[in-house]
């Protein structure tokens, strides 16, 4: 009987080191400390992309604007917003007509000459092609 509970007490020390070295682990790689997150080329986001309907113009500048042709949209009535990339976080900073700004937060996934895709923490995923 003494021999099982001594099995079982290295068992269960042996459960809760391993758990706590995969949550570290975990903590550790949500915080990039390994440094996986993508980096991309901010240059490579000027210009106008498109995805169906939905429009967005990037300026070197860090502005831009967006339109959907589906509502109706022109580019000459577009949304104006300002943008940053730091790594792979892109946010996009809504001009409101009435006042106010609306920040948009996305993670790209893919950048290059010719695609844009990115996502959003709610689960829309955008892919863009240059225009």
């Amino acid at each position: 009987m003494k021999k099982n509970t001594h099995i079982a007490n290295n068992l269960q020390k042996s459960l809760y080191i391993g758990l706590t070295f995969c949550c570290l682990l975990f903590l550790m790689n949500s915080c990039d400390i390994f440094g996986g997150g993508q980096k991309f080329d901010k240059t490579l986001l000027t210009g106008t992309w498109a995805a169906g309907t939905l429009h967005e113009h990037y300026n070197e500048v860090g502005t831009g604007y967006t339109w959907d042709t589906a509502d109706d949209v022109t580019e000459e009535e577009a949304q104006p917003f300002t943008w940053t990339l730091e790594g792979s976080t892109l946010t996009q900073i809504h001009k409101m007509e009435m006042g106010g700004n609306v920040p948009k937060t996305y993670t790209v996934t893919k950048l290059n000459a010719t695609t844009l895709s990115y996502h959003d923490d709610f689960g829309k995923y955008y892919t863009f092609t240059k225009q």
